[in-house]
């Protein structure tokens, strides 16, 4: 591979990359008529914009069916534990400032085992991105109810309905003071590639819902969005949110502005505004990191681990 993205022809000049470039060998695994294929198809169209080489792109995921994502993409990736990605992202955007780092998560993984990982990745504002895949279920293992599923939702683990209230991902990203929200769907690819640029676009932690359909635990659950254009609701930076009397201001300092629009619901409204809801700048948690980092070193000089780990109290064993 040379600088930029591309990868160099015979003659040392370079190539631009293309979608094909971010395919890999590996056959694409989920059931047919999944919404991931059409996600991924997306992200490797989308990949060449970036301009990142492919060696410093990185792909981590936790458990699932949208875990599946770093063996699909011709990057370095991890397939990581379940709801630990973010953390795992942390330790790696922190320590390598120079890598493109992405999260693909789904509903379960994210919001049940993973919550506490999630949100103080998003108050941090570690430098990297967060795709949340929401169908509402837990797909890969068999169709129980998840953090998201309805009130009520029939499962297997729920036979007579659940009785958890679910959460809205967006008002809980935003709570956490998330720098970047947004919103998309998987058969809007146009909108969705529009989004997932922004994302890239943004310093720090960016958090992107994208409406997914499991077609076989729970098909149908977006289909008064994925399917009926009439009730999407776009969000355009300075301009009315439908008849609500607001206008979008989605570099509000104040949350207050995004979590009303989170609010706004198919079951409250008619309507699912899709788009970027908040993308405020906040220095980043690996950035002030590097600079604690270069005032110590300033201040103390260069540490020495071998005289750290050897210093006070020592004792040999046998």
């Amino acid at each position: 591979m040379s600088e930029g993205n591309g990868k160099s022809d015979v003659s040392g000049g370079l190539i631009q990359l293309t979608a094909k470039d971010f395919k890999t060998d590996q056959e694409v695994r989920w059931c047919p008529g999944c919404g991931d294929y059409a996600v991924l198809a997306a992200m490797q169209a989308f990949m060449p914009e970036l301009g990142v080489p492919r060696e410093q792109l990185v792909f981590v995921s936790g458990i699932g069916c949208a875990a599946r994502f770093p063996y699909y993409m011709q990057t370095y990736g991890m397939h990581s534990i379940h709801g630990r990605a973010p953390a795992i992202a942390t330790g790696l955007a922190a320590s390598r400032p120079d890598l493109s780092v992405w999260v693909v998560t789904g509903d379960g993984d994210a919001l049940s085992i993973g919550g506490n990982h999630l949100i103080h990745a998003l108050r941090r504002n570690v430098n990297f991105k967060i795709l949340l895949f929401n169908n509402e279920i837990y797909g890969l293992t068999k169709g129980q109810y998840s953090p998201t599923s309805k009130l009520g939702k029939v499962t297997k683990s729920t036979p007579m309905g659940s009785l958890d209230h679910p959460f809205n991902p967006l008002s809980l990203a935003i709570g956490a003071e998330a720098t970047f929200v947004a919103r998309a769907i998987d058969t809007d690819r146009k909108h969705l590639t529009t989004v997932l640029r922004r994302a890239a676009e943004h310093k720090g932690t960016a958090f992107v819902e994208i409406f997914q359909n499991c077609n076989i635990y729970n098909d149908g659950a977006f289909d008064f969005v994925r399917e009926e254009e009439e009730n999407r609701l776009y969000l355009e930076h300075g301009q009315p949110v439908g008849e609500t009397g607001l206008v979008h201001d989605e570099h509000a300092e104040d949350p207050a502005h995004a979590f009303a629009l989170s609010r706004i619901t198919w079951e409250t409204r008619g309507k699912v505004p899709l788009g970027v809801f908040r993308d405020v700048q906040r220095p980043t948690y690996d950035g002030l990191m590097a600079e604690q980092l270069a005032a110590a070193v300033e201040k103390r000089g260069a540490g020495d681990l071998g005289a750290l780990l050897n210093a006070g109290d020592t004792w040999e064993i046998g």
